[in-house]
């Protein structure tokens, strides 16, 4: 995307900009007080709709900041099983290129596994897909 490594950190590194990049069907809300920039150890609190399951508690920890480079958010209490997602931002030539790496295990068991295939795959792929659109056109215009 067209913008600057620092104008790129600088919005990913406020919490609350989460809110600006995730799809309005989510009904995602951060519930929890947060600071204005990040720091290794917060745990920050969300209600998010999920599909055909209502709406959850999701509570996670950003850890393993580098400043300018690249942060996790790992899930504590939440609808997976497991969730580690690392952000890692990188200047590339004129552009910076912002990099989502995500491992997760879904809930319920083998029928977890059924719906991953199904449904959980697509709706993770579609809320991504609108995060970089949405990142892309909120830094863009910086």
């Amino acid at each position: 995307m067209s913008t600057s490594l620092d104008n790129a950190w600088h919005f990913l590194q406020n919490p609350a900009n989460l809110n600006r990049i995730t799809p309005p069907d989510l009904r995602f809300q951060i519930v929890s007080d947060i600071p204005d920039i990040m720091y290794n150890g917060l745990i920050v609190e969300y209600r998010v709709g999920i599909s055909f399951m209502g709406t959850h508690r999701w509570v996670t920890e950003i850890k393993h900041i580098r400043e300018h480079f690249s942060f996790v958010d790992e899930q504590r209490l939440g609808p997976y099983c497991f969730w580690y997602h690392y952000h890692e931002i990188r200047q590339q030539e004129d552009q910076v290129l912002l990099l989502d790496r995500v491992h997760y295990q879904p809930p319920f068991g083998p029928l977890g596994t059924v719906l991953q295939w199904v449904h959980i795959g697509k709706t993770l792929e579609r809320i991504f897909d609108y995060r970089h659109q949405q990142l892309a056109a909120l830094l863009s215009a910086n």
